[in-house]
């Protein structure tokens, strides 16, 4: 489970990191070198909530040895546009890809927590797998952009031939040890519950989880929160990949090191998570992130900083220093939008997972924006939606539906 939390974080990186070599080998436009990262997430719109059926009628251990197969088949698709030399190959491979990120996401929570026999120790192997997450997360930028190297002049997908076999070892891998082990199935649907689904005896409740208003403005915030996180370090990889002084290398390490932020960012939200309430460090985090993009926004390109035996660019820093900000907003905002929903928790995790889409989405027309405007001023897209997710904080989050049943 360990290795999945990796893994989603790896191959989803490296769907963002890939828009730095199909700029270059396919002549792709900024927006169109996020069509991968796009692809990756709509696959979440269309498989969030088949997913959760899945899980809940066949089990974990048939959604994880699923979710693995289909995460191999689908490095193995984007491995292929190398030789192949096709775009199209590699979107369809980054879409095939996004399923199986999807389908891992609904299983690797909540069976860490069933391994773990709930409680304290459940909680402990969920945050250490979100540390495995945010080392996958780390790396793949760095990796790729060592395998691109200093410069963008001939860099191709067949550059990033070693981290996909790399990935789909581990997926290979992962399908033996899924397939050879006893995984407990504690939520599985019951044989009586099976019947009574396929007779139609199955009693309609006249609410659900959008019935509650702090719930829906909880999952528009899910959806730009995941493309506030994606698109930070994917706008800023094409465009300082683009400058020569600076290049894919050095570029790759920094938008590295923005993730590994992310991972201090988590141990520390984890330590301080009892302490602190979801609102107060969603609110701090938010204005924290508004006050890094203006920094990045408004100091000039040519600004350096030596780091580590190098000149960096001022701008660049504080995108990595967001990385701080966003490690925490997913818990805060998915625990605000959660409270008071008693039974239809569960429900309502599905359809978070189909609006994590905004992970692609919002990349997306961001880089829209940077054809048009340049890659700097599309942050205010980013700034608009970390407006937002600050409203959610001090005003949205509140529960108005407290009449509604939920035991």
């Amino acid at each position: 489970m360990f290795a999945l939390f990796f893994m989603i974080a790896f191959v989803t990186n490296f769907a963002g990191s890939m828009g730095v070599i199909v700029t270059n080998q396919f002549g792709a436009s900024k927006a169109l070198s996020q069509l991968g990262t796009l692809a990756n997430f709509i696959a979440y719109a269309c498989m969030g909530i088949p997913a959760g059926i899945i899980l809940k009628r066949k089990g974990y251990k048939f959604t994880a040895l699923a979710a693995v197969i289909v995460g191999l088949a689908g490095v193995a698709v984007q491995w292929i546009s190398g030789p192949a030399e096709s775009f199209a190959v590699y979107v369809v491979g980054a879409f095939i890809a996004g399923f199986s990120m999807c389908m891992l996401n609904i299983v690797v929570n909540p069976m860490l927590n069933t391994l773990g026999g709930g409680g304290n120790t459940g909680n402990r192997l969920i945050q250490l797998g979100g540390s495995c997450n945010s080392i996958g997360g780390t790396i793949a930028p760095i990796l790729l952009g060592y395998l691109v190297g200093g410069s963008l002049d001939n860099a191709s997908v067949k550059d990033a031939a070693p981290a996909m076999l790399i990935a789909m070892a581990i997926f290979a891998l992962a399908a033996v040890i899924i397939a050879l082990t006893k995984i407990p199935e504690p939520h599985m649907e019951t044989p009586e519950e099976r019947a009574s689904r396929l007779a139609g005896d199955v009693r309609k409740d006249h609410y659900g989880p959008m019935s509650f208003r702090h719930f829906v403005l909880g999952a528009i915030a899910i959806f730009f929160y995941v493309g506030i996180e994606v698109g930070i370090p994917n706008t800023a990889n094409i465009y300082f990949s683009e400058i020569p002084w600076v290049g894919p290398a050095l570029t790759g390490t920094m938008i590295g090191a923005y993730w590994f932020c992310m991972m201090i960012g988590r141990l520390a939200g984890g330590a301080i998570g009892g302490k602190v309430s979801s609102k107060a460090m969603l609110t701090s985090t938010s204005l924290a992130a508004i006050v890094f993009l203006l920094c990045f926004i408004f100091i000039p390109e040519t600004a350096k900083i030596a780091m580590f035996g190098k000149e960096l660019p001022v701008a660049l820093v504080f995108i990595t220093a967001c990385g701080l900000c966003t490690s925490v907003m997913w818990g805060a905002i998915f625990n605000l939008a959660a409270e008071g929903l008693g039974k239809y928790t569960a429900p309502a995790s599905g359809i978070f997972m189909t609006l994590v889409c905004g992970g692609g989405i919002i990349p997306f027309l961001q880089n829209v924006l940077a054809d048009k405007v340049g890659s700097i001023e599309s942050y205010w897209l980013l700034i608009a939606c970390l407006g937002y997710l600050l409203y959610y904080a001090l005003i949205g989050s509140k529960n108005v539906n407290q009449d509604i049943p939920v035991e």
